[in-house]
C-alpha cells in the first residue's frame, strides 16, 4: 500500500492528514467501495489538532453529541462538552473500527505536490524524499495545525522554558515557577485555570481582552448514560436539538449583527460574578463588538484571574530578555517559563507545502492576496485537488464536523467522476463568482464590525469563516456539478 518511489498504477486517492477530515473521508471511501487510498500523516498517531493540543484543560467548545460523526455516534461521552483525551480516544476508535491503520503512513510529512497534466496525476514528495502518485489529492490538513509563533524581539534568546500550548511540554514541572502566558485566546482560557493553582506567580500578557461567557457543561449522570445506551436514538435527538440551537446563532453572526447586543448582558454578568476588583474587571472588557472575534466559553477563567498569584498585564510587550518579559512601559517581569497561547497560522492553509497545478502554477502564489476556493473545496488551475476544511468553511456558531460531512459527499462525487476522465479543473469564472458573492455576504457579518482576528489575513480579508447557515452549505455541496468543471479526457 506504500506506492512510494515505484512505478505502476497510481493510487486512486491520496489524503494528507489523519485528523477528523482525513479519517472521515477515508471511512466514506471504504463505504463507497474504494480501498485504493493512502493517508500521509506527519505525526506518529491519528488525531490532528486533538492529538497535538494536549495541554491541561483542553476541551471542545461544541457539545459532544454534535462534535462527532453522524455515521459513528458515541452515546457514552462523559460530559456535555468532551475533554481532549476523550475526543482523541474517539478518533483512535474510528481508525481502529474501520481498519484505517493499514492505509496510513505515519511520520510522513508532505513537502510538495505537482500535477502532471499528461497522466492526470498528482506527484507527491515527502520531507524524507519518498514519492507517491495518485489520481486525486485531498488536503485534510485543517486550519489549526501550525502554531503561530509571535514576533517578539529577544524571544529566541530566552534562557528559561519556552513552549507553545499546542506543543505542551508535559515533562516540565510548573509547580513553584514564575510563569508568563502570552495570549488570551481559546487555549489560554482553558489551561490558565489548570496551572494557576500550581505556579508561584502567573503573569498573563493580554493584547486584547476576549468575550467569555458561561459554559453550560457538566458530567452526564449515570442514569443518562444508561438511558442513551439502551435507547441510542436519544443521542440522535439530542444531537439534532443541539444542532438547531447552535444554528440559530447565525442570525446574530451573519443576518442581524445587532442581536449580539443582547448577549452583552450575559457577558457582563459572568464577568461581574468572576471578578470583583473593578480595575481588573475594566481591563477584561473588550474594546470591540461581541462576536467580532471568537466568543469563548469558560466557567473557571475569571475566577483564576482573580487569584492573588495571578496578574493580568495589558501593556504591550517590547521585548524578551534572557530572564524576563519587558513591557512597553519599561517594566521587567522576571519569569522562569513562557507559555505561548498565541493560536495558529489559520489563514495560511496548505503552507508550507508547495502545491503546483496546471503549467506549474503555485498555489501559495495564487493565494498571495488571500486563500479562496469554490465551496472551500476546489481551486481553479489545480485539477483533481480537493480541500477539506478549506477557505471560508470555518464556523463561529456550529460544529465543523457537520461541514466536513457535507464536504465528504461532494469530494466523493468528484472522485467518482474521475473514473472516466483524466482530470477535473474548476472553471475560473465559477470560483470568481462564488467568492465575490461570499465576500459580499461576509461584509454584513459581525466579523466585519471593527476588529482584527485570526479569521482574517494581514490585509483584513476574511478567508476562514462561512457567512451563512450550515444547512445552506450542505445544500450547495449535495452534489458536484460537472458543468462547473472543465472535464478533460
Amino acid at each position: 500500500m506504500t506506492n512510494s518511489s515505484q512505478p505502476g498504477a497510481p493510487l486512486h486517492v491520496l489524503i494528507i492528514g489523519a485528523g477528523f477530515g482525513g479519517l472521515g473521508l477515508a471511512i466514506q471511501l471504504q463505504k463507497a467501495g474504494i480501498q485504493d487510498f493512502l493517508i500521509l500523516e506527519k505525526g506518529s498517531e491519528v488525531g490532528g489538532t486533538w492529538r497535538d493540543n494536549s495541554y491541561p484543560g483542553a476541551a471542545c467548545d461544541v457539545p459532544s453529541h454534535l462534535y462527532s460523526f453522524s455515521f459513528e455516534p458515541k452515546t457514552d461521552w462523559s460530559r456535555k462538552y468532551a475533554p481532549q483525551p476523550e475526543i482523541f480516544a474517539y478518533q483512535r476508535h474510528c481508525a481502529d473500527k474501520y481498519g484505517l491503520h493499514r492505509h496510513i503512513r505515519f511520520g510522513c510529512e508532505v513537502a510538495g505536490a505537482e500535477f502532471d497534466e499528461a497522466s492526470g496525476t498528482w506527484q507527491v514528495q515527502t520531507r524524507t524524499g519518498e514519492r507517491f502518485h495518485a489520481r486525486a489529492l485531498v488536503s485534510a490538513c485543517g486550519q489549526l495545525n501550525r502554531p503561530a509563533w509571535p514576533r517578539i524581539p529577544g524571544l529566541d534568546g530566552f534562557k528559561g522554558e519556552l513552549f507553545h500550548s499546542a506543543r505542551w511540554n508535559h515533562g516540565y514541572p510548573l509547580e513553584g515557577k514564575r510563569v508568563a502566558v502570552i495570549g488570551t485566546g481559546a487555549s489560554a482560557i482553558q489551561f490558565v485555570p489548570q496551572i494557576a493553582p500550581k505556579v508561584a506567580q502567573l503573569t498573563l500578557f493580554q493584547r486584547s481582552a476576549a468575550y467569555v461567557i458561561p459554559k453550560p457543561d457538566r458530567a452526564y449522570q449515570p442514569w443518562e448514560l444508561a438511558l442513551m445506551r439502551r435507547l441510542p436514538g436519544l443521542q440522535k435527538v439530542d444531537r439534532m436539538l443541539k444542532y438547531i440551537q447552535h444554528e440559530s446563532r447565525v442570525l446574530a453572526f451573519s443576518v442581524f449583527p445587532s442581536l449580539m447586543k443582547l448577549m452583552q448582558f450575559r457577558f457582563r454578568r459572568h464577568l461581574a460574578r468572576g471578578i470583583t476588583d473593578p480595575a481588573l474587571r475594566q481591563r477584561l472588557v473588550p474594546d470591540y463588538p461581541l462576536g467580532c472575534k471568537r466568543i469563548l466559553i469558560s466557567n473557571d477563567f475569571y475566577p483564576a484571574l482573580a487569584r492573588s498569584n495571578v496578574e493580568v498585564v495589558n501593556t504591550g510587550i517590547r521585548e524578551v530578555t534572557e530572564r524576563a518579559v519587558v513591557t512597553d512601559d519599561g517594566q521587567h517581569h522576571e519569569v522562569d517559563a513562557i507559555i505561548l497561547g498565541t493560536g495558529f497560522t489559520a489563514t495560511d492553509f496548505l503552507a508550507p507545502m508547495s502545491i503546483r497545478g496546471l503549467g506549474g502554477r503555485d498555489l501559495n502564489q495564487a493565494w498571495r492576496e488571500g486563500a479562496e476556493a469554490y465551496l472551500g473545496v476546489s481551486v481553479s488551475g489545480f485539477p483533481n485537488l480537493f480541500i477539506l476544511y478549506g477557505p471560508n468553511t470555518n464556523l463561529g456558531h456550529n460544529s465543523i464536523i457537520y461541514m466536513l460531512e457535507s464536504q465528504f459527499r461532494y469530494v466523493l462525487d468528484g472522485i467518482r467522476a474521475l473514473s472516466g476522465l483524466r482530470y477535473l479543473d474548476l472553471k475560473p469564472e465559477v470560483q470568481r463568482h462564488f467568492n465575490l458573492r461570499l465576500q459580499q455576504d461576509v461584509r454584513h457579518t459581525i466579523w466585519e464590525q471593527g476588529c482584527n482576528s485570526w479569521y482574517k489575513t494581514a490585509d483584513g480579508r476574511n478567508t476562514n469563516n462561512w457567512p451563512g447557515f450550515t444547512f445552506s452549505y450542505r445544500q450547495q455541496t449535495r452534489r458536484l456539478e460537472l458543468n462547473h468543471y472543465e472535464c478533460t479526457c
